[in-house]
């Protein structure tokens, strides 16, 4: 009996020796996105960001709906999520917006986290407009900017800097009508981690993983 018992004992101590000196986990690792087909691009430890994955978002100035103006520096050193739409849209856009509101709701208390949505018919969407629709949404989060401006720069910004037509954002200029369901993870160095599928709720609670895996990094 107490060969028995001491043989259990020994094996307990052996299997969690075991655990103990096992390697630990590498941490999950999002991709940066570097261009505007979205070519995953994994970092290896050590590896230089700065001279890997140059492109980051450009330096922006617009109007939220509180009528405060919102730059990048509004973001400095902030996880921020972006994403396109219009408060007259009738398709998309009403889905995208509750589904961003389960990114509010997760991060309701994290002032390190920026929702920026950037209306892409500014002529139409005022700051007053604009206050209407989040109030119309129950949009209460001081992080989330509901933005308004010039047709060009919100355009550019959006193709150039987010790639949020991927590769077609680059033939088209600012007469052509901007219209995706793309929502874009930036970090905080303004570079970016993830893209997602706007109408997919499944997609959306992907993106909330996501970001907990760049608030770890």
């Amino acid at each position: 009996m107490y060969q028995t018992v001491f043989l259990k004992i020994s094996l307990y101590v052996l299997i969690v020796c075991s655990l103990a000196c096992s390697p630990k986990q590498p941490k999950e690792q999002l991709p940066y996105y570097n261009s505007p087909d979205f070519t995953p691009v994994f970092l290896a430890a050590g590896e230089d960001v700065t001279k890997t994955i140059p492109h980051t978002i450009d330096s922006f100035s617009f109007t939220n709906q509180l009528g405060n103006n919102i730059t990048e520096q509004t973001v400095d050193e902030k996880i921020h999520v972006a994403n396109f739409i219009f408060t007259r849209c009738a398709s998309i856009c009403p889905v995208m917006t509750k589904h961003m509101k389960m990114v509010e709701k997760e991060y309701a208390t994290d002032n390190n986290l920026v929702i920026l949505s950037y209306s892409v018919t500014p002529w139409i969407d005022s700051v007053n407009r604009l206050k209407e629709f989040a109030e119309q949404n129950k949009i209460t989060s001081s992080n989330w900017h509901l933005l308004t401006g010039n047709k060009a720069e919100i355009y550019n910004l959006a193709r150039r800097s987010y790639f949020a037509e991927e590769d077609l954002g680059f033939t088209k200029d600012s007469s052509e009508f901007l219209h995706t369901e793309h929502v874009l993870l930036i970090d905080k160095t303004k570079r970016i981690r993830g893209i997602y599928n706007g109408t997919l709720q499944l997609e959306i609670e992907q993106l909330i993983k996501d970001i907990k895996v760049l608030r770890d990094e």
